[in-house]
């Protein structure tokens, strides 16, 4: 399957239906830098600051997304993950699988990609793959993870670190004097919610090493993990995030649940019931612990993961095999959002779901508890509708149940160096919407107004709401 032409369908009006769309990309939004509050972005790469091996690994190792559509078109796994073939004989199989994404995001990524990076105005079929794979490779043995960064205009970017990481990559960065942009390290205790696991007591044993604190019962569990948010916060992070399929929120008392964690220390497995007791009340007191060190805390809600079990147990977590769930989800939140501001200690909260059928249950939560102290918002359409329809849902239902002049934007949630084109992808998608209303006179032909507004949701209202000053 190999498109006729190879000339890029990437214009510069891209996406831009309009003329005053076209102004307020052009005048407003294309020269914001780029603040990623989310990502998973390798530190130590950073780190160290050394050119790319290649274009497979800073493009097709790694990348859930491409793995996914490989597996769709029926590619064997030694052409996705398999040590066996060459990385021309892998990057040649994603070559033939692009022409088929076409409807797909990762069609317009992957030319995006290849344009504002390299130059590279070509369509990628199998045609032009050795042409490609060669232009690529030749120009990342000049090219350092710092230099992609500044070439996307990246002022800031938060990684995702579990609390037993020792933060040294981040540290190095901090003390590096090669330009680059700030990297922020982003507490991230998912696995601290695996009571039930075979590793969980692993786990535990290992942040008291790193805690250097005994965990015998609730308190000293609670007491490592603060030691870690302590430790963080001497780092740099500002921002803490948990991947959950739904809010834990029941009811508790620190009793239930010290006796649950005693009950798995001696080696018995708690019931589900008393997994959620002990989880809700983990989860709260690491929100209470963000609340006192001013963090910002994120929820990423409703993902169905590891679904293929054999591939889960070949190759692991985050492999290309996780779906939307259909979990119940108001009123867990709500529950967990009260308790926390009954208590004065709710902080400034990023809410994001993966089920489209969610849109309006998280557009309209944060309204029941903003105010002057505290400011909840609806975050960026994630993962499965982090593409142009999702995107355009997400933003026209927040205009429609809550203030998208508030908006905090965009950000990559992603593995790939390469994937800051999103933002530039997301504001002129932005753009467009709001220059169509205002050419259908839905709104006013008011550009220096929605300009600001523009900027706004593109780059300072992300910065005011982290408390990110630079």
């Amino acid at each position: 399957m190999e498109f006729e032409k190879n000339s890029s369908f990437i214009t510069e009006n891209f996406l831009l239906q309009n003329k005053t769309a076209e102004r307020l990309y052009f005048d407003y939004a294309a020269s914001m830098p780029i603040i990623d509050y989310h990502n998973h972005l390798a530190p130590d790469v950073i780190a160290a600051n050394r050119p790319f091996e290649g274009i497979n690994q800073i493009w097709l190792d790694g990348d859930h997304y491409k793995w996914r559509a490989m597996r769709t078109l029926g590619i064997p796994e030694k052409y996705i993950t398999g040590k066996a073939v060459s990385n021309k004989e892998k990057f040649d199989q994603w070559a033939y699988t692009v022409p088929y994404t076409v409807g797909n995001p990762i069609f317009h990524w992957t030319h995006l990609e290849l344009e504002r990076y390299f130059g590279i105005k070509t369509l990628l079929q199998p045609s032009t793959s050795s042409a490609i794979f060669e232009a690529t490779n030749q120009q990342l043995m000049d090219i350092t993870p710092k230099g992609l960064l500044n070439k996307m205009r990246v002022e800031m970017l938060c990684t995702t670190d579990d609390p037993i990481d020792d933060l040294a990559s981040h540290q190095k960065i901090a003390l590096s004097e090669e330009k680059g942009p700030d990297v922020l390290p982003g507490f991230r205790p998912d696995n601290i919610f695996g009571i039930q696991d075979d590793q969980y007591l692993s786990y535990v044993n290992t942040l008291s090493e790193v805690a250097d604190k005994e965990i015998k019962d609730l308190d000293s569990l609670l007491s490592a993990l603060k030691s870690r948010v302590d430790y963080f916060h001497q780092n740099g992070c500002r921002i803490s995030d948990h991947g959950l399929e739904f809010t834990h929120a029941s009811d508790f008392t620190h009793a239930e649940a010290d006796a649950v964690l005693k009950k798995r220390i001696s080696g018995t497995l708690p019931s589900s019931e008393e997994a959620m007791l002990f989880n809700s009340c983990i989860l709260y007191e690491l929100f209470v612990m963000y609340y006192d060190y001013g963090w910002t805390q994120q929820l990423h809600l409703g993902a169905l993961r590891g679904n293929n079990q054999k591939l889960k147990k070949e190759l692991g977590a985050d492999v290309g095999c996780d779906s939307i769930g259909d979990f119940a989800q108001a009123k867990n939140l709500s529950k967990l959002l009260g308790r926390l501001n009954d208590n004065d200690k709710l902080a400034n909260t990023i809410l994001y779901n993966l089920n489209p059928a969610m849109n309006e249950v998280f557009a309209t939560m944060p309204g029941n508890f903003n105010n002057d102290k505290v400011e909840i918002q609806w975050g960026t359409a994630w993962w499965f509708l982090d593409q142009k329809e999702g995107m355009e849902s997400q933003l026209r239902t927040l205009s429609n149940m809550g203030l998208l002049s508030k908006f905090i934007g965009m950000l990559t949630d992603s593995r790939s160096f390469l994937s800051f084109p999103r933002h530039e992808y997301f504001r002129r998608l932005f753009c467009n919407m709001i220059g169509n209303d205002i050419e259908n006179g839905l709104l006013p032909n008011d550009v220096p107004f929605f300009g600001s507004m523009v900027k706004d949701i593109c780059y300072h209202n992300l910065k005011k709401f982290i408390k990110y000053s630079k």
